[in-house]
């Protein structure tokens, strides 16, 4: 692989582009002024106009959101794994039919895998532009979002309805739904009464992992955050490691899986026998199963990074291993 061709399997900070329109809640005040990255795969936006960057899915799906201060992305669930960190300033993940069953906040490098199957929202609390990365289960994420009823309701009263085959209608666009098409049913209060509503300590403790205990527990070798075996037991159809500067041995290495790099903290170093790159905080770097390669911190200080590898494992409900 030439460095070109590698440069095409990089997505870039930089080049990130936003969908201001991805979701149905893009009109309601409060949640009008978020933005939704698709970065490789198709992802879970409803809007015609998002741009995917890297269409190939390795059998899971990577995102981000954008968000300025005190802006929140409304309650909805998901059927596969929807897991984040935080790249970018101080969030606010809360959960419940009404969000108001727990929630936690998490700093800059925190991570966590949402449960599956329990209405879930977040909200920027910090100073300033934030952005948390997404790694979503499956290779068609968009096949499972519920959104809670009164955020479809909210919706309608500022010009945006959903239809039934997942794709959004900007009324104050003049647009309508076809024919054929009716709007996307609310969840029913039977359906509704289903929905798990866990308290905080129910779902911190095996959902959530602190950036510095992972600084202090990827030291000497990578740190399995999320997997069968992991801090975060669970198989979402892929394992989630945390790297550091002291976590890899100076050789190649070759994994049978396709592998996507996240930096979170400095410069690393990517080498193979075609050439080298350097991936910076915020990069997302997808490599083929079986490609062999170095990854190095490429300057002194703290340096993090995520690496999300594929297995056999279905996307699915959250597994709790007990």
């Amino acid at each position: 692989m030439t460095p070109v061709e590698m440069e095409k399997r990089i997505v870039r900070y930089g080049d990130l582009i936003p969908c201001k329109t991805a979701f149905i809640d893009a009109h309601t005040p409060g949640s009008d002024q978020k933005e939704n990255f698709t970065i490789i795969g198709g992802g879970v936006s409803e809007s015609a106009d998002q741009h995917v960057h890297i269409n190939d899915t390795p059998g899971f799906n990577i995102g981000a959101a954008g968000q300025p201060p005190r802006c929140r992305n409304s309650l909805h669930s998901h059927t596969t794994a929807e897991v984040f960190f935080v790249l970018k300033g101080r969030w606010r993940f809360f959960w419940g039919r009404w969000g108001d069953a727990g929630e936690v906040t998490l700093e800059e490098g925190d991570i966590i895998n949402i449960p599956t199957g329990i209405f879930r929202g977040f909200e920027n609390i910090g100073i300033d532009y934030g952005m948390i990365m997404a790694v979503l289960g499956g290779d068609d994420a968009g096949g499972g979002v519920t959104w809670a009823p009164q955020v479809i309701q909210d919706a309608a009263e500022h010009g945006l309805v959903l239809g039934e085959n997942g794709k959004l209608y900007d009324t104050k666009k003049g647009a309508s739904l076809p024919a054929g098409v009716k709007p996307m049913p609310v969840l029913s209060d039977a359906a509704l009464k289903t929905m798990p509503e866990p308290t905080a300590i129910e779902v911190i403790p095996r959902h959530v992992a602190r950036y510095l205990d992972l600084m202090g527990l990827g030291g000497k070798s990578p740190a399995k955050v999320i997997g069968s075996d992991a801090i975060l037991p669970d198989k979402p159809g892929f394992d989630v490691e945390f790297l550091t500067r002291g976590s890899l041995k100076d050789e190649t290495i070759t994994i049978d899986q396709n592998v996507v790099l996240m930096p979170m903290r400095g410069h690393w170093k990517l080498s193979w026998e075609g050439g080298t790159a350097t991936l910076n905080p915020g990069d997302t770097c997808l490599l083929p199963s079986g490609f062999a390669h170095k990854l190095d911190p490429s300057m002194t200080g703290e340096s993090s990074l995520y690496r999300v590898v594929s297995n056999d494992d279905p996307a699915g409900p959250t597994w709790s291993g007990r």
